[in-house]
Parts: structure tokens; C-alpha cells; sequence
């Protein structure tokens, strides 16, 4: 394995980890919600304890750029490891609600530093054409996502919910010390035979940043909503029963990886096609079928479902082309920072929306009902970004006028 392949690896699991570390209480809340217990015994309480983990998450990616270029993309990925290895065993091994928000907020705080420092590592090793990267990313992120519910139902059956927070934390530990082991190719190697980032209209620049911008709120708040809610969807509509979480995570599973194929495939079709064009048909699709997820029931859930996870996890994998392929790689780690912690308003959102909805309604339709009007914002962003020819050959750009027609 090359240096570069292997720095890819240990960057691809870190975005599996992001993501898994963000969805383990949506479902390890099934098995901790009990007469009795030290949460208490009601839903939605126990899930807005993950408000602080999503806040740190989004808040703190914004200086990610800055700490970057002071303390470097090594020493940053090693604390994020750590980090987030530390907080979930620090969750596993809560006895109060104070404890446990604190610690999921420790975890989000360093989970903070992947997207802007781990998506522009793998930018910088994608090449001309980071697509087909950005799509294997972002499978291995959605992976995240899919395992989450499956193996945390798993663990808390077999063992207990605090399990299901001690071994991914343990795990997390293992590959930071890893990484710890793991010298880092430089970025100017990454571009050793690539041509220079042209000249793109600046005209052009601001509206593909506004669009950026829009769509972090956006859709920061329909991803973490969505999959927050998934377990608890999945139970309402198909189990019916607290006790069965095995078939929960396993339907939850099925579901999000759905959305994982979709992105390997968005991430082929990008390489070959402009933005634009991949963008506006996965947005289409998203808010009608968001809106028959309110009120489907029985086993329809599960393809409306699947669409839903294609459409929103497939929108990652566009939104980060656009960073590679309108902004110039010396801004690239601070327009993700910003463009995260725009994110962290939806994202933080989502966890006290869900659980506020539920708890004065009884049921998630009323939160995916919300969700499938903030699905239109997406939809206004895809028909306002550009469609230029210049984005599958980056040479043309210098030929460009600010006022080209698109």
C-alpha cells in the first residue's frame, strides 16, 4: 500500500467514525428509555441530550482552518481520533443526563475537525477529478451512519446500551494511535503532475459560495433530522415494539446503505457530467418523497425511506465537488470550515426539533412534515447553481468572460 492510499484509508474511516459517533443514541435511546432508569423513561428528553454534540459539532469546525495552518492537518486528525474515542467512553460510562450531554458534546467538539480538515486531505490526493473520491468518502461516511443503528441495536441487546458507546470509543482510541504511527504526505506531493487551478470568474465564485452556504442550513438540518429519526420512524411504523431492536437496526441499516450506493454512484456520474446536472434531479426527488414518508405505513416505509437517504446523503457528495471545483486549494480548508459551521444552525437544530415535535404530537410525522419544506430550499439552490461547460474542462475557464451566458 503507497503512502498516499494508505493516508486515504485512514481518512475514508475517519468519516466513517464522524458519522457513527453523531446517530449511536437515536438508537441506543430505545433500550435506555425505561421506568426507573437514570434518564428517565420518555423519548424525547433523553434524545435532546445530543443538542450539545451536534452544536459543538457544527461551532467548532469554523477555526478548523485556522488551527490547520497553525498546528497542521497531522496533529489535528490525531486529536480528533482521541477526541472522540475519549467522549464516547466518557458516554458509556454516564449516571445522569448532565454527564452524558457533556461527554456526547466532548465527542462532537473534536468530531468537528473531519469535514474541514479530512475532506480537504482528500481533495488535495483526489487529483483533477475528485469525484469518484468524494464518492467512496462519502460511502465510508454513510457506512458510518448504516452501522450505527445495526450495531448499537446489536450491543444493547446482547450486552447493554453503555456498550454500545464503550467499543466504538475503544475503537476510535486504537485507530488514533494508528494514525499516531502514520507519517503524513505532504500536500505539494499530492500535486506533483496536476495543472494549476484556473482562473474562474469571480462573479461565478460568489454564486457557487452563496449556494454552498444555503445548502449547509439546508441541509444540515434534513440530514441529522433524517437520520435521527430513522430508528424511531422505523419502530413507529414497522415494529411497533421497544424490544425489538435487532430488526429496527437491521432495517435502519438496509436504508442508509442505500444512500451510501447512491453516493459511490453520484461521485462516478460527477466526473462526467457538470454539477448541475447530477445536482437538480437528486433534489427533485426529495421533498415529495420526504412528504409520503409522513404518512406511509407498513413495509412502504422502507423504499420511501431508501430514496430519502439516497437523495439526502447523495447531495453530500455534490456539495463537496462544488468546494473542489470552484474554490482555489489554498482556501479550500477555510471555505469548509465556514461552510460547516453554517451547517451547525440546521445541525444543531435538529435534535431538539425532533424531539420538541415529538413529545407535543406523539409521532414523527409532524418532524418529517418540516422536513420535507426545508427540502424545497435544496430544490431552489440546485435550480440557482451554474451549469458551465468549463467544469470538465477546467482549461476553457481562461477563456471565459465574467458575463458568459450559462
Amino acid at each position: 500500500m503507497t503512502p498516499v492510499l494508505r493516508q486515504i484509508v485512514f481518512i475514508n474511516t475517519a468519516h466513517t467514525i464522524t458519522h457513527y459517533s453523531l446517530v449511536i443514541l437515536p438508537t441506543a435511546v430505545l433500550a435506555m428509555a425505561i421506568p426507573g432508569g437514570p434518564f428517565g423513561s420518555s423519548y424525547g428528553p433523553i434524545l435532546a441530550l445530543a443538542t450539545g454534540m451536534f452544536v459543538f459539532y457544527g461551532l467548532l469546525s469554523l477555526p478548523q482552518g485556522w488551527l490547520a495552518q497553525r498546528f497542521g492537518q497531522k496533529i489535528l486528525m490525531t486529536a480528533f481520533f482521541l477526541g472522540i474515542g475519549a467522549g464516547l467512553i466518557g458516554a458509556g460510562l454516564a449516571h445522569s443526563p448532565t454527564v452524558l450531554a457533556a461527554a456526547l458534546a466532548f465527542a462532537g467538539g473534536f468530531a468537528a475537525i473531519y469535514h474541514p480538515i479530512g475532506t480537504t486531505m482528500l481533495v488535495e490526493a483526489a487529483g483533477e477529478k475528485p469525484g469518484r473520491s468524494i464518492g467512496v468518502n462519502g460511502v465510508f461516511g454513510n457506512l458510518g451512519v448504516a452501522l450505527a443503528p445495526v450495531v448499537t441495536a446489536f450491543l444493547a441487546n446482547a450486552v447493554s446500551w453503555r456498550a454500545a458507546f464503550i467499543a466504538p470509543g475503544v475503537f476510535c482510541l486504537a485507530v488514533g494511535l494508528l494514525w499516531m504511527r502514520t507519517p503524513l504526505v505532504p500536500a505539494h506531493l499530492h500535486r506533483v503532475n496536476q495543472r494549476p487551478f484556473p482562473p474562474i470568474p469571480r462573479h461565478l465564485v460568489r454564486r457557487a459560495v452563496v449556494v454552498l452556504m444555503l445548502i449547509a442550513m439546508a441541509s444540515g438540518l434534513v440530514f441529522n433530522a433524517f437520520t435521527l429519526l430513522l430508528p424511531k420512524l422505523l419502530q413507529e411504523r414497522l415494529a411497533g415494539n421497544g424490544n425489538l431492536l435487532p430488526l429496527i437496526g437491521v432495517a435502519a441499516f438496509a436504508v442508509t446503505l442505500c444512500g451510501a450506493l447512491t453516493q459511490f454512484s453520484i461521485g462516478r456520474m460527477i466526473d462526467r457530467n457538470t454539477l448541475k446536472r447530477v445536482f437538480l434531479p437528486v433534489s427533485i426527488v426529495l421533498a415529495p418523497a420526504m412528504l409520503a414518508l409522513s404518512f406511509a405505513q407498513g413495509w412502504l416505509v422502507l423504499p420511501l425511506a431508501a430514496v430519502v437517504a439516497a437523495s439526502v446523503f447523495g447531495q453530500v457528495t455534490v456539495n463537496d465537488t462544488m468546494t473542489a471545483r470552484y474554490i482555489s486549494p489554498a482556501l479550500r480548508a477555510k471555505i469548509y470550515s465556514v461552510r460547516f459551521f453554517v451547517g451547525f444552525l440546521g445541525s444543531a437544530a435538529a435534535a431538539p426539533l425532533v424531539s420538541t415535535l415529538y413529545e407535543r404530537t406523539g409521532s414523527v410525522v409532524a418532524a418529517t412534515s418540516v422536513l420535507a419544506v426545508f427540502s424545497v430550499v435544496t430544490l431552489g439552490c440546485a435550480l440557482f447553481f451554474p451549469n458551465r461547460k468549463e467544469e470538465l474542462q477546467p482549461e476553457l475557464w481562461a477563456d471565459a468572460l465574467p458575463d458568459a451566458a450559462e
